[in-house]
């Protein structure tokens, strides 16, 4: 809940309003209140030039009531509190969110009419208004509405506008709050089949397994011995060689690593829009990265660019198992990175290829845009020997005419697999989890050449 005011510090509990001066306030008059004080006053006037005793009593009712209402409605509104809260703050493109508004009347007067406005961009929807008759002292007010967009990004809500009238309808005073909240919408993701390509099915292989199970006794490494550890995991050879008494470490399975390349050049791609061939790629990949950590795997994001999410961790690799806040922290991450990540002005892959060079990446899954010769050739090198890698190429020629025209995308498949790639040609409708079924089938038949390089 928002609660963060428009001059100074955020109160504790609701945004409180600006202190503006009476004479701001007066400025509120509307053309009801500004008739009434003429008329107040030129009564007076003749009351007094004329000596009738009764006018000057008309004359003053005139003119003190809507100052009176502009003093009441001052008081107002300084005394009148709001707040914002979404339900949820993170959704998916096509999804709705809820945003609820509350007011509360802190001071021991009854408000007047209560006209509330909330800013929101022109891509979530109209501009909502709200009228509220009249709040009791010390009562409370919620309403709420409903946004959605089709585009992804992060979208401000705000500022609250609320604006206050009297009951006779002589003054009229607006108030903003600065406080705002962020929707982040982010790219829809697609369950995808637990395939078993290579013979693994989760980020806890039996590869990894058997690996630690050939690790003798020279390879543990010890550490001291501290108070509470089972004397039964002492390692007498090493307390002998430090002369303090050492234990062995607890063993850890290796965590089987994913990495998915996001291509995100503008020359890759043409075309925009929520249908677009790099919209298609960026939700791909968020259905890759969930399938991956919800399966146990250690997983990161790479873009051409070489830029990589998480930056910090194990080598750039993060996840924190099936389930956990952790876990949800990662998924979090990397869907806020997607859901504002935008084309880049590169011309090639090198960065991405000088980031998987030399490295264990494990399983390598690739969203790739148009490829020229060259790059198509720097792409079948990225494979690293022993390690899974499947790549899914748009050509933009096929999504800008519904498939009518096709581009060179096949030439550049073949070059893939004939470097030991499962690659496939998205055309403009294909549902990942169809293409993730056939590699996983593709897989199953080739010969696995390493269990870590499997996947799920």
């Amino acid at each position: 809940m928002s609660t963060a005011a428009p001059q100074g510090p955020a109160p504790a509990r609701w945004e409180d309003g600006d202190r503006g001066s009476l004479r701001a306030a007066l400025a509120g008059l509307t053309t009801r209140g500004r008739s009434f004080l003429a008329a107040g006053i030129a009564a007076a006037v003749c009351a007094y030039v004329l000596g009738q005793v009764d006018l000057l009593r008309v004359g003053l009712v005139l003119a003190v009531l809507p100052l009176v209402c502009v003093v009441v409605l001052h008081r107002t509104r300084h005394r009148v509190a709001a707040g914002r809260r979404l339900s949820p703050q993170r959704v998916e493109t096509g999804t709705e969110a809820r945003v609820h508004l509350r007011m509360d009347n802190v001071s021991r007067l009854p408000t007047g009419l209560l006209m509330l406005q909330d800013h929101v961009p022109y891509m979530l929807g109209p501009r909502p208004r709200f009228v509220l008759d009249r709040v009791e002292a010390g009562g409370r007010r919620e309403v709420s509405y409903r946004v959605r967009s089709d585009l992804r990004g992060r979208f401000p809500l705000g500022p609250l506008q609320l604006r206050l009238t009297d009951p006779f309808g002589m003054c009229e005073l607006t108030r903003s709050f600065s406080a705002y909240d962020t929707l982040t919408v982010i790219p829809r993701t697609e369950p995808l089949p637990p395939v078993r390509p290579g013979g693994e099915s989760a980020g806890y292989g039996e590869g990894q397994q058997r690996a630690l199970a050939l690790a003798g006794d020279d390879d543990i490494i010890p550490r001291a011995y501290r108070y509470g550890d089972d004397l039964r995991r002492v390692h007498w050879r090493s307390t002998a060689r430090y002369g303090e008494l050492m234990v062995r470490r607890e063993e850890q399975p290796q965590r089987a690593r994913c990495t998915v390349l996001l291509d995100t050049r503008a020359i890759a791609y043409e075309g925009g829009g929520p249908d677009s061939a790099f919209e298609w790629a960026v939700s791909g990949a968020a259905s890759v990265l969930t399938h991956m950590l919800e399966r146990g795997y250690s997983v990161r994001l790479l873009t051409d660019t070489g830029s990589s999410v998480p930056g910090d961790g194990a080598e750039g690799f993060a996840g924190a198992g099936r389930s956990g806040p952790e876990s949800a922290d990662t998924v979090g991450l990397m869907m806020d990175t997607l859901a504002v990540v935008d084309h880049s002005e590169g011309a090639g892959l090198s960065r991405a290829y000088d980031a998987l060079r030399g490295g264990h990446e494990g399983l390598l899954v690739a969203f790739l845009g148009d490829l020229d010769e060259d790059q198509a050739a720097l792409v079948a090198r990225m494979r690293q020997r022993g390690g899974a890698a499947v790549a899914f190429v748009l050509d933009s020629g096929t999504w800008l005419t519904g498939g009518a025209v096709a581009g060179a995308v096949e030439d550049r498949l073949r070059r893939l697999r004939e470097a030991g790639w499962q690659a496939f040609a998205v055309a403009p409708g294909v549902r990942l989890g169809d293409l993730w079924q056939q590699a996983g089938g593709a897989a199953a038949q080739a010969p696995a050449a390493d269990t870590y390089g499997g996947w799920s």
